[in-house]
């Protein structure tokens, strides 16, 4: 209930935001004008657990002479598109790969990675079954359609001898690069990251691979419900994310030095109970 209501008034929060049109004021736009003297910095963020991280971070910063305003999304394509239009300065939501692809896919956008914060297994998760081994033939895998996700997923299942897929795909492994399939899983339901939590507690399919940060924004017993997980040494980080040219702003690299601070990796430690790990 308190990570509810915690997402809920931040979501109200991010709605007001953008009507106000983000990180633009009078002084130009982003972050970069003062406010009390203090630095204003404009990040955009998935609500759980990115933006608690934030707002953890927030008091830190502050001693910094920054004032950090925290901008909520739901989805994953938003954020860029702000950052891109330089309504926020930075983002803190996507993996390596994730940004990869948007970089391929969106030739305009010009952005770097300035940090690696935290990593947040994939989960495979399921009402009816305790582990993968007990899926029946043709079971129904429901899974996010982002294509990035796919090749941290489809290993999983291949580690546990289910598929077989085709030599050299690594974390590129697409549903087509399955060579062998002895159960017949079916793995053709794909929708929205943001919705598997739902569908989850809906009781839809046999199994449903969730993301992390989606996981715990919903509500699911991650430690009770979930049946398999990616293995921590091939789990890529979520990343603060800008435009190229602002890598350097004082601001930025104050803003990835307290989010790799002993403080921030405590309370992710003790918050999230292994469901989400830090970066050495």
């Amino acid at each position: 209930m308190k990570r509810f209501l915690f997402v809920l008034v931040i979501g109200l929060l991010s709605f007001t935001l953008a009507a106000c049109g983000g990180g633009n004021d009078e002084a130009g736009e982003g972050g970069g004008s003062e406010a009390e003297g203090n630095k204003k910095l404009v990040v955009g963020a998935s609500a759980v657990p990115h933006a608690e991280v934030l707002e953890k971070a927030k008091p830190l910063l502050k001693e910094k002479g920054i004032d950090l305003e925290i901008e909520v999304f739901t989805d994953y394509i938003l954020p860029n598109v702000a950052l891109h239009e330089k309504d926020i300065d930075a983002n803190y939501f996507q993996t390596p790969g994730y940004l990869e692809l948007q970089l391929e896919d969106n030739p305009d956008f010009d952005f770097v990675s300035v940090g690696e914060i935290h990593k947040e297994p994939i989960g495979i998760y399921s009402k009816k079954y305790r582990n993968l081994n007990e899926l029946p033939d043709g079971a129904k895998i429901i899974m996010s359609n982002s294509f990035s996700d796919h090749g941290r997923i489809l290993p999983i299942f291949e580690k546990e001898g289910l598929i077989t897929l085709k030599e050299g795909v690594g974390n590129q492994a697409r549903v087509e690069d399955i060579v062998d399939n002895p159960k017949n899983l079916d793995f053709s339901t794909l929708i929205e990251a943001k919705l598997l939590a739902t569908s989850f507690e809906n009781g839809e399919g046999d199994a449903v691979v969730i993301n992390t940060n989606y996981a715990l924004e919903g509500g699911v017993n991650i430690k009770d419900e979930g049946i398999a997980f990616e293995g921590e040494d091939v789990v890529p980080a979520n990343l603060i994310v800008v435009n190229k040219g602002d890598e350097n702003r004082e601001e930025i690299k104050a803003l990835v030095e307290v989010l790799k601070s002993d403080e921030i990796k405590k309370f992710i430690e003790e918050e999230y109970a292994g469901a989400v790990i830090t970066v050495q």
